[in-house]
């Protein structure tokens, strides 16, 4: 089998790499190999390592990486980032590139292509991307392409690819711009929305597997959970809450306790905020740490390292695993020439 040997920014946890090296094309001619990673987060990193490369911790590098030295990286033909989307999503009120901190961390991905000129990459990022600042996706799209790659952008609907999970992505693919291949936007996978529900997804964890503490709520969270229905917000049931239990705020994010319902798939998981929006079980509690895991299709055994806090927030930044592995399998069956079931890109 010849293997992509693949390089990332921005790793996280590893879920989009998750994703990407347990894929094989169709006739097993090509995979993926771990090569070097890259993130800030120490956490993060260790999660990385202790996961997917064990026997050689020391590629995950934990750096910033405006501080990263790209130049002394070994040799990819293969390439993988979620820029962050801290600028680019509604909550942080689409500052996109005029973010000095985080809206111009997309040019380290575009160095990685001028140094090393993979034959594939693949970026994520959040829907809200699309209308950041004035032209700031074009901006993004443009300087991808000038460096020699052509472009595949699609907004990817997660549930549609049996991740039992309403979480969409803009998932940009760049096959290098000399070689002939045509890379295929990947069709819709779920059959039926029982499927991926929340009940399927939490079903049947096992008793010994990590982070699956159920964390003790006080008492006022614990009643105002009970005013709530499944699938319901607490703006949703603000008419059956007591007085004592309403939160008041001008800004009514549909997350603040929100819980699952059971016979559907999970809201977005985030990575971090505060009071009401840790993600909400039917039965009136926080969601454990390995229950949000399960949701980003992440195997049971996959361990994560940190605090409480932390573990969350890697898990909410992540690609979900299941949905990095069906696009790249798709990358690499267009590498080997194996037509697929396919759409049309919705982003053009």
């Amino acid at each position: 089998m010849e293997k992509f040997r693949l390089g990332e920014l921005f790793c996280g946890p590893g879920g989009l790499a998750y994703g990407a090296l347990t894929s094989r094309s169709a006739n097993s001619q090509y995979g993926v190999v771990h090569v070097w990673s890259s993130d800030y987060d120490r956490d993060s990193c260790e999660t990385y390592a202790n996961n997917l490369c064990p026997e050689s911790p020391e590629t995950v590098i934990c750096e910033d990486v405006r501080n990263l030295d790209i130049d002394a990286l070994k040799d990819i033909d293969a390439f993988a980032y979620g820029f962050p989307c801290n600028s680019f999503s509604q909550v942080s009120k689409h500052k996109g590139l005029a973010n000095e901190k985080f809206g111009q961390l997309y040019w380290y991905g575009i160095r990685v292509m001028q140094r090393f000129r993979p034959k594939w990459f693949i970026a994520e990022n959040v829907s809200g991307i699309r209308s950041a600042g004035s032209n700031d996706f074009n901006i993004i799209l443009n300087d991808m392409n000038a460096v020699g790659y052509n472009l595949t952008v699609h907004l990817y609907k997660a549930e549609e690819y049996g991740v039992p999970q309403t979480r969409h992505r803009v998932i940009i693919v760049g096959i290098r711009n000399d070689l002939d291949i045509e890379f295929k936007v990947p069709a819709p996978t779920t059959k039926s929305s029982l499927e991926i529900s929340s009940r399927v997804a939490l079903s049947n964890i096992p008793r010994d597997v990590t982070h699956n503490e159920i964390r003790e709520l006080s008492s006022t969270v614990t009643e105002r959970l009970s005013y709530i229905k499944p699938g319901q917000n607490i703006w949703q049931a603000e008419e059956n809450i007591p007085e004592h239990l309403r939160i008041k705020t001008q800004t009514r994010i549909s997350q603040i306790y929100r819980k699952l319902d059971p016979e559907k798939p999970s809201y977005t998981i985030t990575a971090s905020g505060g009071g009401g929006t840790f993600g909400y079980h039917w039965e009136n509690r926080e969601l454990t740490n390995r229950e949000r895991a399960r949701i980003q299709t992440f195997p049971d055994w996959y361990d994560f390292v940190g605090k409480y806090s932390s573990v969350r927030k890697q898990i909410g930044m992540a690609v979900p695993c299941k949905l990095a592995n069906i696009v790249v399998t798709a990358i690499l069956n267009s590498f080997a020439g194996i037509p697929y079931d396919s759409i049309e890109p919705n982003i053009k």
